[in-house]
């Protein structure tokens, strides 16, 4: 009987450990990463792209992920493996996602794949902040907060295939913003430095913009051109 109590208390005990790592693992970071990504750029490369099945995206920023982050510029992944994406969680938002957070990869797909690795990388991660739709939708409202091609089309950065000093596209977010963004480039076709993705950093609630702890290596050159889509 009292070996019995015993292996009883011991499965209890590794029970719980078990879900504080889960606990621990979902809510330990310092800060997110809001990464958008311009599709001209994601297009314009040897690789090229697919469009999703919806069709071709408006010439606009995609979001490409909400990602909890270290200050060292670390970062957790795949924190809990027994919550995946679930589909029917985001339904009432689905279109609204294809709109803002459009899939460009091959073979064309309805967004589900896209976002499915978003969460199960990166927003699980959250998962104490933030469940799967709650996720999304912060994401979503982000996007409306941000508005960068709105930002930069302000000033006269437009995607129209010309070169634009990288300084004055970090200021334009600057100014906007009230916070340093984090820019990325690729190379096109042609091997032309250009604007690919802008990392706005935010705090653990997802709501609020916050000055990046650190900010992305990007490869950018000093000018960098700003793709036509």
């Amino acid at each position: 009987m009292m070996m019995k109590s015993t292996l009883g208390f011991l499965l209890s005990q590794i029970f719980v450990f078990q879900q504080l790592a889960v606990f621990c693992a979902s809510q330990d970071f310092d800060f997110f990463y809001f990464v958008q990504q311009w599709p001209g750029s994601y297009c314009d490369t040897k690789q090229s792209c697919c469009y999703p099945t919806t069709g071709k995206p408006a010439a606009d920023f995609g979001i490409h992920g909400l990602w909890p982050n270290y200050n060292d510029g670390s970062y957790p992944s795949n924190c809990d493996n027994s919550n995946p994406f679930d589909p029917s969680s985001i339904s009432d938002i689905k279109r609204q996602l294809q709109q803002e957070w459009p899939t460009l990869a091959c073979p064309s797909g309805d967004g589900n794949k896209f976002w499915g690795h978003e969460w199960n990388k990166h927003g699980t991660c959250s998962e104490d902040i933030l469940d799967q739709p709650g996720y999304f939708q912060a994401a979503l409202k982000l996007k409306q907060q941000t508005d960068l091609l709105n930002v930069l089309q302000n000033v006269g950065i437009n995607p129209d295939g010309e070169f634009y000093s990288l300084t004055s596209i970090t200021k334009a977010i600057k100014d906007a913003t009230g916070f340093t963004p984090g820019l990325e480039c690729n190379v096109d076709a042609s091997g032309n430095s250009q604007l690919y993705q802008i990392y706005i950093c935010v705090d653990t609630s997802a709501t609020s913009l916050i000055e990046c702890p650190v900010l992305p290596r990007g490869k950018c050159s000093s000018r960098i051109e700003f793709p036509i889509f």
